[in-house]
């Protein structure tokens, strides 16, 4: 599904990504790792069209990429959910949800029941104000906000960060889920090192910008990433 090779990023004058190569394939979480300011956002920028990549080649669903920008990648199948959410405070969740409809064609404009199942607090709080939800339920609905423009590939940024455990556990069965259905690729950002070696089928740990380690999660061993991760 996505096929990144040999990827650079700049912000400025400032380097941040040097020749990052991965793939993500359908029904499969590859999960990136690595501490922080390794690049993990950024790469994520320049996949989603978010941020211009200086270079290299991205090849989505079997078509060559140039630089296309966010919208126009979300139009194609791209979700991005981002690291602190960016859902709209003033509005209400189902507003919310509603904002995915400008990526899809003005029959598909409608939530479907399979969203309300997978996130079910999300159905009872329909007509309160994202602002109002705590840090678990708004993080749930940006994903789900993200589910909602039906993405071929799914891109998550942190999402564990400052959310309670019991959150946390939803959030992996649901990506468990997704992943199961075997119609979408995930890449997962993520520093909670249980919860992304768990569910990762390919692993990729960035060092520096570059990429120090790429392999599938049954080929490593737990303590051997840990302690890549840990440096």
């Amino acid at each position: 599904m996505l096929n990144v090779k040999d990827l650079t990023l700049h912000y400025g004058k400032s380097q941040i990504l040097y020749d990052i190569t991965l793939q993500a394939r359908l029904g499969e979480v590859t999960c990136v790792m690595g501490t922080n300011g390794v690049g993990k956002t950024s790469l994520l920028r320049a996949i989603s069209g978010t941020h211009p990549r200086s270079g290299g080649d991205i090849t989505f669903d079997g078509r060559p990429l140039g630089q296309i920008g966010a919208h126009t990648m979300a139009q194609m199948g791209v979700g991005y959910v981002p690291q602190g959410r960016d859902i709209f405070p003033l509005l209400t969740v189902r507003e919310n949800l509603q904002t995915g409809f400008s990526c899809l064609p003005r029959s598909e404009h409608f939530i479907p029941d399979a969203i309300f199942d997978l996130f079910p607090v999300l159905n009872e709080m329909a007509h309160r104000r994202g602002g109002d939800l705590s840090g678990g339920q708004q993080q749930q609905l940006a994903i789900a906000r993200a589910l909602i423009t039906k993405p071929k590939l799914l891109l998550l940024d942190e999402p564990t960060e400052g959310i309670q455990p019991n959150i946390i556990q939803h959030i992996g069965k649901v990506i468990s889920l997704l992943r199961d259905r075997g119609d979408m690729a995930i890449v997962l950002v993520e520093q909670y090192f249980d919860f992304a070696f768990e569910l990762a089928d390919q692993i990729v740990v960035l060092r520096r910008g570059k990429v120090v380690e790429n392999a599938a999660r049954n080929a490593v061993k737990r303590k051997d990433v840990l302690a890549i991760v840990s440096v």
